[in-house]
């Protein structure tokens, strides 16, 4: 019987999601989950909430589907201790070094792999099963036939989407939010740039539009044939919605997998119905109807694009134009409303007066706030109403929004159920959280003598077509790098185009799309190109991995193979791969933190790009007939659309080139220009190889996270903390060691010394 995983965003949608029968939940706590504006769980709530449910023989998951940084480790060791000790049913991760820490140190949690892992086919959910892996979280942008082929070519537990909020991106590769601020959808932090309103340049002249904001998956109809296939559990999105989401969603999906066997064709109409109080956007059924890839290519687009569909959620309430301070009595309520083991900002409020709605909430109504900037989402149900003197109607609303942003309804409070409670009314008892643990230090492997023969010091260039390589010869690069997609494969396979230099010289690319309908034929063309004398692949998925095994082949880790850490590079080094470019998100201080002295020539460093913000996996629909498209802040992006997929770039490039210098005197002597999905020209090359040699910024071209790194809330919540300590101390006369708390430095060498001593020899696990 397959499984119903819900969404529990708060304690009040764990309580609809186990009321209406959901076999188990996920849920992510203060850090390390994709979904950090959130409510999310305190450390109590959660153990309570794993205490009750496996009273119940339900099953709780935990999100720990980030990236991590190297200055996250000592914080992620001890998070996943703390989870070892209170036993969840399983963890869902995206980082490569989350599995590596977890076979060294906790081989009793179990694991999953989450959507942002990018697995699309059966060679990668074979890699992560061999990995120690249960289940496999598969892309969203898959089919029916594509979860059939899966599931009779793999091992491990398939979960799927079937229901709410779509990425337009391929799973796992948008960079889009993280460019505009460093709000990183791999940290948890996307901002939902893509459903944005933007105007394009078309040929009817300047119009405008949701253009990048997708429909809603729903896949009710199809639960019948996925559960025949067996797949093991269907998950719905959702940890952002209110309580009345997640039970009305539920209670469809629940009716539907307990009755379709009796009357398919009435409990699918029953559980439609069910669904009609999702005040969401469309729905779509999205690439599950196609047979081929190339027919989800073409009309994939026009399913789950609308330009005309605003990227919020609910019925529009209207905008914040009026603020007053709650009374006592409005205070009141909110703080019963919330419960007694609540967090005070829970139920602190204020009164908003809406304008531009054609409906009032009244009390009981869940609502969904919008920042005007992108910078929260919040669902909220509203528990007051109140006049103000010139008799304007206020609802409480919580802190932290402003004049201007937008209000949405999510359920009447006719739609409404109480539920009966989950966690105890006394939770007193439980009192673990994270300790003090030491992370023992672990040192990537020093390179051998003539193990990188291949990846040698010096300029890399990468391409997108054979012409370009004679474009890019001049500046002598070390090695080119030539991107396969369909022109280059023809060229080099079926044409078998003669180049201008040796095959020794030219590094192959694959695309970090690799779905199960091109999986065979992707394997057969890699055979392929090693029969012609190509030996070196940069990987990007980690099915690449699996099709690159025994071959007699050079494998580079590429920028979609993400390493922010020495534990995610150790786990690929235990897969063989000993070379890699470094992730165009990274920061120059996490990459100097990850990589110390004596392993920096395993790093290719990227010094100027057009990145790739999001990539789709289908062709635009025909009415989108531009090329450029443009924000409210007048930012110009540039989107290309062609039998490959869809691919949209900020017109104004990534630069560090005037960096270089620098980067190489720390150790980095592996310099990449990537002109993918450009047309190299005389002059581009000019210019940005002078701005190498003369140490010259380029104008007009953007630093991405080079020097200020992620946007971090716990950055900020640190930062604030020690402001107000220093404050209180100065205060009380207090004089600080300027160290501050490290721990003594003997301590810390000593943790190293004897983890290193007790895996000597082995590879990435210490010298």
């Amino acid at each position: 019987m397959s499984e119903l995983l819900a969404p529990a965003g708060n304690i009040e949608a764990l309580d609809a999601a186990i009321g209406e029968g959901a076999d188990a939940v996920y849920l992510g706590l203060k850090s390390f989950n994709a979904r950090l504006r959130s409510s999310n769980f305190a450390w109590n709530q959660f153990e309570a909430a794993v205490n009750s449910l496996h009273k119940q023989n339900k099953k709780i998951y935990v999100t720990v589907n980030t990236v991590s940084e190297e200055r996250d480790l000592e914080r992620l060791y001890r998070f996943l201790s703390y989870l070892n000790k209170i036993g969840p049913d399983g963890l869902i991760v995206q980082d490569f070094g989350v599995i590596r820490m977890c076979q060294e140190f906790f081989p009793n949690l179990e694991l999953h792999g989450s959507t942002q892992m990018n697995v699309e086919s059966a060679a990668g959910v074979n890699l992560l099963s061999k990995a120690g892996l249960k289940r496999v979280v598969v892309a969203r942008e898959l089919g029916l036939e594509e979860i059939k082929y899966i599931k009779s070519h793999s091992n491990a537990e398939i979960e799927i989407f079937v229901h709410g909020a779509l990425c337009v991106s391929e799973s796992g590769l948008c960079l889009f939010s993280s460019f505009l601020g460093g709000k990183s959808a791999n940290r948890g932090m996307c901002t939902q740039a893509c459903r944005r309103f933007y105007t394009v340049d078309s040929s009817e002249g300047e119009k405008s539009g949701y253009y990048f904001s997708p429909c809603d998956l729903q896949l009710i109809e199809q639960i019948p044939e996925l559960m025949q296939l067996g797949v093991e559990s269907f998950k719905i999105e959702g940890r952002m919605k209110s309580a009345e989401y997640v039970g009305s969603v539920v209670a469809a999906y629940r009716f539907l997998m307990d009755n379709w066997e009796k009357d398919k064709k009435g409990a699918v109409a029953t559980a439609k119905r069910l669904l009609s109080t999702d005040f969401a956007r469309a729905k779509t059924s999205y690439w599950y109807n196609f047979k081929t890839n190339d027919e989800g290519v073409e009309k994939a687009g026009s399913l789950i694009l609308n330009p005309n569909q605003a990227g919020g959620t609910g019925i529009y309430l209207g905008k914040i134009d009026h603020f007053e301070p709650a009374d006592d009595a409005a205070k009141a309520r909110a703080r019963e409303a919330a419960g007694p083991d609540a967090d005070p900002k829970d139920y602190a409020i204020c009164m908003a007066h809406l304008s531009g709605g054609s409906y009032d909430p009244d009390p009981g109504d869940s609502i969904r706030l919008h920042r005007q900037d992108d910078t929260g989402r919040v669902s909220h149900k509203v528990r007051t109403v109140t006049q103000d003197e010139k008799g304007r109607r206020l609802i409480d609303v919580p802190l932290g929004f402003k004049r201007g942003d937008s209000v949405y309804l999510l359920q009447t409070k006719a739609m409404s159920k109480r539920y009966p409670r989950v966690l105890p009314s006394d939770i007193s008892k439980f009192r673990q959280q994270p300790g003090a643990e030491v992370l023992p230090v672990l040192d990537l492997t020093p390179v051998a003598r003539n193990e990188l023969s291949y990846f040698p010091e010096g300029l890399y260039i990468q391409v997108s077509t054979v012409p370009d390589i004679y474009q890019v010869i001049s500046k002598t690069p070390v090695r080119v790098i030539l991107e396969l997609n369909r022109e280059t494969r023809y060229d080099l396979l079926e044409k078998k185009v003669s180049l201008p230099l040796s095959k020794k010289q030219v590094i192959i690319s694959l695309d970090p799309d690799c779905p199960a309908s091109r999986e065979e034929e992707i394997a057969s063309d890699i055979a392929s190109l090693i029969e012609e004398g190509y030996r070196t692949f940069v990987a990007n998925n980690i099915a690449h991995i699996t099709m690159l095994r025994s071959k007699n082949a050079n494998v580079i880790a590429g920028p979609y193979l993400y390493t922010f850490n020495r534990w995610a590079a150790s786990w690929y080094e235990n897969q063989n791969i000993g070379a890699f470019i470094t992730p165009l998100e990274n920061s120059w201080n996490n990459l100097k933190s990850n990589w110390e002295q004596n392993v920096r020539d395993r790093g290719l460093v990227t010094v100027y790009a057009y990145p790739a913000l999001f990539r789709m996996r289908f062709k635009l629909p025909e009415s989108y007939d531009f090329l450029y498209f443009k924000d409210k802040e007048e930012t110009i992006f540039k989107v290309n659309s062609t039998e490959d997929g869809s691919v949209v770039m900020p017109e104004e490039p990534f630069s560090i080139a005037d960096k270089v210098d620098t980067i190489n005197s720390e150790g980095f002597k592996r310099i990449l220009l990537d002109f993918s999905r450009t047309k190299v020209t005389r002059q581009e090359l000019k210019l940005v190889t002078n701005a190498m040699f003369k140490r010259q910024v380029i104008p007009e071209t953007s630093r991405f996270n080079w020097k200020d790194g992620f946007y971090s809330l716990e950055k900020i919540e640190i930062y604030k903390a020690m402001n107000e300590k220093a404050s209180a101390e100065k205060e009380a006369g207090i004089v600080r060691n300027s160290k501050g708390g490290k721990p003594p430095r003997n301590q810390r060498s000593a943790s190293r010394n004897s983890y290193s001593s007790r895996n000597k020899g082995s590879r990435g696990r210490g010298k």
